[in-house]
């Protein structure tokens, strides 16, 4: 029984010696159909069309004999050698890789990809791959059939971006072409490809910027967007650092609350509703999800765009009136409730997201909101939150010098809302 499988990256490019070395010795191939028809294949070898990878290495595992599996580009990377070396398999795997197929993509484009984000679609989560294309301004989408170009620019919808299609890479049909995302779904594709999506703003496509607009030195971290570190530090800040005026926008602490029970993350779509100058939005970005700002005031979606492009992140803002405006928003995973009451909480719950957060000044306000949660199926937590903003540099007595002057209370009714099941 084979206890030894060697992995082979192909990009196109002339197998090396080692690879040639061990495909000439083998008595079992495993590969896509193009892997297959290599001339350098035995004609002798078992053939096998790779479709489930964890069927054939149960098949390889019982294999008499020697072992190569054939993978386009670094098979160690999105690849066949997680499968292969689970332990139930018992296989001692080696690999021989090629060039990856996303490296192989930036390099026909001609950009640097150590900002990147990488994905892979499938039709069980495209969602969350479009979602994370919606937040960040670089990605490689590793697609397959039913989750291609045509599908993901179809459900980026009024999301401007770039793509660059890389279809067959190191084949000979390979070709690379360049549209914008709304003529994307007018064409068909060729599987396999690499489907890269640019755009955002934020220095999309040439690597980070500087706070002026020139190219900024490389980072330190892979898979990091513009910004090594992140422009602004600390998180919950007051709301004038967001470009709010002093009386306007909510206590920095119910924010870290509200942001803390939604828990936003890489691939989910937050909808922010109410959201004024767009802290709690530019926040939730910063945990790298995808973030819809909505409000009815032209002048609170400015506030909210322009407080994105100053913390280096994406999001999308959207001027109209809750729940209305709702309707043609895409599906999200966590919604917050800035504005609107129970009315909106009702109409996002009818949509139902993982979580919900609200808040209401009154406690018959929470009582509603709460209603409308529990009829929709939440499971339902309130707590009254007090805040009590202080000036440790002023004494409340000049003359004792004890005590600090209170510059503002907030009291407020926090709700949030966890789907069952």
């Amino acid at each position: 029984m084979a206890d030894r499988v060697t992995v082979i990256g192909w990009d196109g490019s002339p197998l090396t010696e080692a690879a040639l070395g061990a495909l000439g010795a083998a008595s079992l191939v495993a590969g896509a159909a193009h892997h297959l028809a290599l001339p350098e294949v035995p004609p002798g070898a078992e053939r096998i069309r790779l479709g489930s990878v964890g069927l054939a290495a149960r098949r390889i595992a019982r294999h008499r004999g020697t072992a190569v599996v054939i993978a386009d580009g670094d098979p160690g990377f999105f690849g066949v050698v997680r499968t292969l070396r689970a332990p139930e398999h018992g296989l001692e795997v080696e690999v021989l890789p090629a060039v990856s197929s996303v490296a192989a993509a930036f390099a026909r484009a001609g950009m640097p990809w150590d900002d990147a984000r990488v994905v892979v679609a499938h039709e069980r989560n495209l969602r969350r791959a479009v979602n994370v294309c919606r937040a960040h301004p670089k990605v490689a989408v590793l697609t397959s059939p039913g989750a291609g170009p045509a599908e993901l620019a179809l459900l980026l919808r009024d999301v401007h971006r770039t793509f660059v299609i890389c279809e067959e890479l190191g084949g000979a049909h390979e070709r690379v072409t360049v549209l914008t995302s709304d003529k994307v779904a007018e064409h068909v594709w060729r599987d396999p490809n690499v489907t890269l999506v640019i755009g955002g703003g934020i220095g999309a496509g040439t690597g980070p910027t500087s706070a002026g607009g020139a190219a900024a030195p490389g980072g330190w971290l892979a898979g990091h967007d513009a910004g090594y570190p992140p422009p602004v530090r600390g998180w919950s800040l007051a709301p004038a650092e967001y470009g709010a005026a002093p009386d306007e926008g909510e206590a920095p602490q119910l924010r870290a609350v509200q942001l803390a029970r939604l828990g936003p993350r890489q691939g989910d779509l937050v909808w922010d509703i109410g959201a004024g100058s767009g802290a709690a939005a530019v926040e939730a970005a910063r945990f790298g999800a995808a973030v819809i700002a909505v409000d009815r005031d032209p002048d609170a979606c400015a506030r909210a765009s322009a407080a994105a492009r100053r913390f280096g992140v994406l999001l999308q803002t959207v001027h109209g009136t809750a729940p209305g405006v709702l309707n043609d928003l895409p599906e999200p995973d966590v919604v917050r409730v800035g504005g609107g009451g129970a009315a909106v909480v009702a109409e996002c719950a009818a949509r139902r997201p993982e979580r919900i957060v609200a808040h209401a000044r009154t406690r018959d306000g929470a009582e509603e909101v709460v209603r409308a949660l529990a009829d929709a199926g939440y499971a339902v937590e309130c707590s009254l939150l007090q805040s009590v903003d202080l000036d440790p540099q002023t004494p409340a007595d000049a003359g004792s010098g004890a005590g600090w002057r209170e510059r503002e209370r907030t009291v407020v009714f926090l709700i949030a809302g966890s789907r069952a099941g």
